[in-house]
């Protein structure tokens, strides 16, 4: 993997300033009093464009893209404060989910929880249905709140105010936006400006997350039984997408090739599916609905199947 885990600043700077000035663009539109279908079309892009960016926040914060940039690092610690995903947390929670990924004991740090099928049974009703909860399709969709203003902003910030400041900045940003929509533009800016795009992109993003490793055919070992490369291949998913879907969502869906090596740049990773043959016969899944559908039925592992199974 190490020839394709290259920067090209140029081609970086290009993918982070297009990208950035189409998610700024949109959300200018849904500001001006433009027909309501233009209004909610550009909300819609400004979800979308955000979730592209987003990819690319966590590609540079891996230091695949402009890893020597002090302005990509400035920038890219500004926009982790508006999409409330700040720095602190998000390398802490991130980098440990990428150095225990599928490993039981701690899969849990920077992921969505796993039980085992034992576990889940010795435990208390109150243990079940906060576990289910976590992993239900609604608490997925509603990533925005569940994921994100609190999982990534609010819990770490009580949990630890020292060392996670970064985090209350993010709300206090986020409600001091919302505040001035209202103020200045009225509810309906604010619900186009602000919640629509943030629904979209938390929504899609947390789905995407959950996805790349609860699918059928994941596996999850033991720390004695755990290897780096072999969670990387076997327990995070190569999502097949069409082009414009690969575009949005930053070909994050070559996760294998992704975790095992993350210092390659998003726009390289179709490349080394094509050109490495190991890489080209990964753990699949989709965005279609049969296959959502079979990702979100998942609930435990269970050890003597091997394999993650329904309730």
């Amino acid at each position: 993997m190490k020839p394709f885990a290259k920067d090209n600043a140029l081609r970086s700077w290009w993918e982070l300033g297009s990208t950035a000035l189409l998610a700024a663009s949109a959300y200018g539109a849904t500001l001006f009093p433009l027909p309501w279908s233009a209004r909610i079309a550009a909300s819609i892009l400004a979800g979308l464009f955000t979730l592209r960016l987003f990819v690319i926040y966590h590609d540079q914060q891996h230091c695949a893209i402009l890893p020597h940039s002090r302005l990509a690092a400035g920038f890219m610690r500004g926009f982790g404060i508006l999409a409330l995903s700040p720095p602190s947390i998000w390398s802490s929670s991130h980098n440990h989910h990428h150095k225990h990924n599928s490993n039981l004991r701690s899969a849990h740090i920077g992921s969505f929880p796993v039980m085992t099928k034992r576990q889940f049974e010795q435990s208390s009703r109150g243990q079940r249905f906060a576990y289910l909860a976590i992993r239900h399709p609604v608490t997925i969709g509603l990533g925005y709140v569940s994921m994100f203003l609190y999982g990534m902003c609010l819990a770490p910030f009580l949990r630890g105010p020292k060392q996670h400041p970064d985090c209350l900045i993010a709300l206090l940003v986020h409600a001091a936006i919302a505040v001035a929509l209202v103020h200045y533009f009225g509810w309906a800016t604010f619900l186009l400006g602000q919640t629509l795009p943030a629904l979209i992109c938390y929504g899609i993003g947390s789905y995407l997350f959950y996805a790349q490793h609860n699918f059928p055919g994941v596996t999850f070992t033991t720390s004695a039984g755990w290897a780096y490369e072999k969670a990387a291949l076997e327990s995070s998913s190569f999502m097949r997408t069409d082009p414009l879907t690969g575009w949005f969502t930053a070909n994050i869906g070559y996760h294998h090739i992704h975790h095992l090596n993350h210092r390659i740049p998003f726009y390289r990773l179709p490349e080394v599916q094509r050109l490495v043959p190991e890489m080209q016969n990964p753990k699949t899944t989709s965005l279609s609905l049969p296959d959502m559908i079979r990702c979100l039925r998942l609930k435990v592992w269970d050890a003597d199947a091997q394999a993650m199974v329904r309730l």
